[in-house]
């Protein structure tokens, strides 16, 4: 289970170099973990717990970069504030492109720290939350049967029961009895708020587009 409160990872090289910005980060509140290999922190890694990584860029072995590319690689995408010594644009920017919160200059500032950490953390917040919701609409449409699905896919182009019966060759009372069924595994009490719920699906955003094709096509 994922812990409740964030963790600021915290890796450098330079043993000193951590032990000051975790004493930083430690005053202002923050829990932090901190490496000095991105090789091991790799290794232990948990991507349910909740924070953000504050990494050098140029580090011996497996750079800031490398950690950030290994990362992406397994589907974590853990917002990132990088710092470096000896940092120049285009790295600045490939590390920006591939999802980076900001680009810190050594020494760091403690107020620059603390803003980059703190948006990094509600970036972090922010994704975790819509991960859930999605995961949450998710698990209640996955509770439909097949005749279900097929119904509340044409409720989301916004057919009427009767149209709906038309459809898929049956009585309209029977698409009714659905619809209650829909409407009561879906956790919502109105068509309305059915369809914004769907609206905020993803996946079934995606799954819905060749339906609706194949309907304009035949209508």
């Amino acid at each position: 289970m994922a812990q409740a409160y964030p963790v600021v990872f915290l890796l450098d090289d330079e043993e000193a170099v951590v032990a000051g910005l975790a004493r930083m980060l430690r005053v202002d509140g923050f829990q932090v973990r901190a490496w000095t290999s991105a090789t091991e922190f790799l290794a232990v890694h948990d991507r349910t717990i909740p924070g953000c990584l504050v990494t050098d860029v140029r580090m011996p072995g497996m750079s800031g970069l490398g950690l950030q590319r290994a990362l992406l690689a397994r589907g974590v995408h853990r917002p990132i504030v990088f710092m470096t010594a000896a940092g120049d644009i285009p790295t600045a920017v490939h590390a920006m492109k591939s999802g980076a919160v900001t680009f810190l200059s050594k020494p760091v500032e403690r107020d620059q720290l603390l803003d980059a950490v703190h948006e990094a953390l509600a970036r972090d917040a922010a994704a975790r939350a819509h991960d859930q919701e999605q995961e949450d609409i998710s698990s209640r449409i996955a509770t439909l049967t097949r005749r279900e699905r097929e119904v509340l896919d044409l409720l989301a182009l916004g057919l009427m029961n009767k149209q709906i019966a038309g459809e898929l060759g049956t009585a309209e009372k029977t698409i009714k009895a659905h619809r209650s069924h829909i409407f009561e595994k879906m956790r919502v009490p109105t068509a309305t708020q059915l369809i914004w719920l769907l609206s905020r699906a993803e996946s079934f955003a995606a799954r819905l587009r060749p339906a609706l094709q194949q309907y304009v096509r035949h209508h």
